[in-house]
């Protein structure tokens, strides 16, 4: 009986110390995170996403490889500048050609000669309609991910994007819609322009609008359709932290997550999703029986409303699943009505 009582007691040491283990490196990701928007330490995306998924594995996330995979597709974009001549004559070719190089290896099939009269083909990364928010499979978010199967969806695909770009030193910029991350550039011709890596293509605003789940308000008051600078990419990246760290961890008494929707208001306020994961977290909370008496139950849920009136009147409204998958489709349904023509025949 005592041995047993032994073994049982060590397991659950060393289940302990495993969680807390874990948890620590959550936090000492939080803390780089923190340096970078605080100007501490140099912001740097592919760092930020990297560490992000490392957290949720534990560890176990190479590095090395993580950056073998990406240095892949840089090289493929770095020969595909090299090889052709973009049908683009303003003075930004030169960075317009990074956009396009990268537009392509993610989207085309590219021929590769590997020797001379051996051609193999790089496939273009496609979208994984299984499981596109994570909800069964949190990994399925990571660009880790989208670097083994090759498919990805509007969180890993611009992801991917973005790094690429600056890894060949040019500068993309991340912006969100309802349940939806894609990429917005500018260029001298064309001004600023969508890139949708979901579907392939340039649609104009108007597709973005067409979901039905955008309010005029929630445009004027920058909360979709608007580009992320660097410190609001940093501060997306501690909301995947946040959030893969409640798909691992659960709630616990909110501190974390509530410490990382605070730390990315501070310089967003107007961040859609930190403050949805906020008043999310803060109702779940609400909701347990931890002992708190009925006029603290009740100053409580006075605060999540105020949550939630400032999240409505900033124009969110809530896009169901199903609807956000029929609007994804809609752009290659409708190309011809939402593709950016212009742009379409002067950059792929």
């Amino acid at each position: 009986m005592k041995k047993a009582l032994l073994l049982i007691s060590i397991i659950f040491v060393s289940i302990s110390v495993k969680s807390q283990s874990a948890e620590t490196l959550y936090d000492s990701t939080l803390t780089v995170l923190e340096g970078m928007i605080e100007d501490r330490t140099p912001i740097d995306f592919k760092n930020a996403v990297y560490m992000v998924e490392n957290s949720f594995y534990e560890g176990k996330l190479s590095y090395k490889k993580f950056c073998e995979a990406i240095n892949y597709y840089k090289h493929l974009c770095e020969g595909l500048i090299n090889a052709r001549d973009l049908k683009y004559n303003e003075s930004d070719k030169e960075e317009v050609s990074v956009y396009a190089a990268v537009f392509s290896v993610m989207k085309d099939t590219i021929p590769i000669e590997v020797e001379k009269g051996k051609i193999i083909y790089n496939l273009p990364l496609t979208y994984d309609f299984e499981d596109i928010t994570g909800e069964k499979d949190w990994t399925k978010m990571f660009v880790s991910k989208l670097l083994t199967t090759y498919k990805g969806n509007c969180h890993s695909l611009p992801y991917l994007y973005k790094i690429l770009v600056e890894e060949l030193g040019g500068n993309a910029y991340l912006a969100y819609a309802p349940n939806h991350i894609y990429i917005k550039q500018h260029s001298k011709a064309f001004g600023w322009y969508n890139t949708e890596l979901t579907s392939g293509m340039f649609p104009i605003d108007s597709w973005l609008m067409a979901s039905g789940y955008i309010h005029l308000s929630a445009i004027q008051k920058g909360i979709y359709m608007d580009t992320l600078n660097a410190k609001q990419s940093i501060g997306t990246c501690m909301l995947d932290l946040a959030m893969g760290y409640q798909k691992k961890f659960g709630t616990k008494d909110g501190s974390f997550i509530l410490k990382v929707c605070n730390r990315v208001l501070k310089y967003h306020p107007n961040n859609i999703n930190a403050l949805l994961f906020k008043a999310e977290t803060k109702m779940n909370l609400w909701k347990q029986d931890n002992g708190k008496t009925k006029e603290q139950k009740q100053k409580e849920f006075e605060e999540i409303q105020k949550l939630y009136v400032q999240i409505h009147q900033l124009g969110y409204r809530k896009m169901p699943t199903e609807m956000y998958l029929n609007w994804l489709v809609s752009l290659k349904e409708e190309k011809h009505k939402y593709q950016n023509q212009k742009i379409n025949l002067k950059i792929k």
